[in-house]
């Protein structure tokens, strides 16, 4: 098993920038990609960027130039740098862990999530 734990939330202003950040810890071994999906009230949950052994990270189409996503080489921390941000990133930030690769709607771990808040 795999515990995620994320940090790093909170309001911030369009145009800002936060940075989310979340600690894996247990089998850590097991994992080879890491990554964040989000999801808003009324929205299907969104992939919105994965690192992994597969090799160059993934982006979704709404962040992608705006958000950069890391990984240290252990494997057990993942970040997200998210600058330039709208209303329209609000959301509950979610770290996932897999041991092939994130998929659109799934993964093997999940942290609890972090809510971010894009707001004037």
């Amino acid at each position: 098993q795999v515990q995620l734990a994320e940090s790093g939330g909170g309001l911030v202003q369009p145009g800002g920038s936060l940075r989310l950040s979340c600690a894996a810890s247990g089998n850590t071994r097991s994992v080879n990609a890491m990554g964040w999906y989000r999801e808003a009230p009324g929205k299907e949950r969104e992939l919105v960027a994965t690192i992994g052994d597969f090799g160059t990270p993934i982006y979704a189409h709404s962040v992608a130039g705006r958000f950069t996503v890391s990984m240290d080489n252990a494997k057990n921390t993942v970040s997200l740098q998210m600058n330039s941000l709208k209303p329209e990133d609000t959301a509950v930030y979610y770290c996932a862990a897999d041991r092939i690769r994130l998929e659109a709607q799934r993964s093997d771990w999940w942290g609890r999530g972090t809510q971010v808040t894009v707001s004037a």
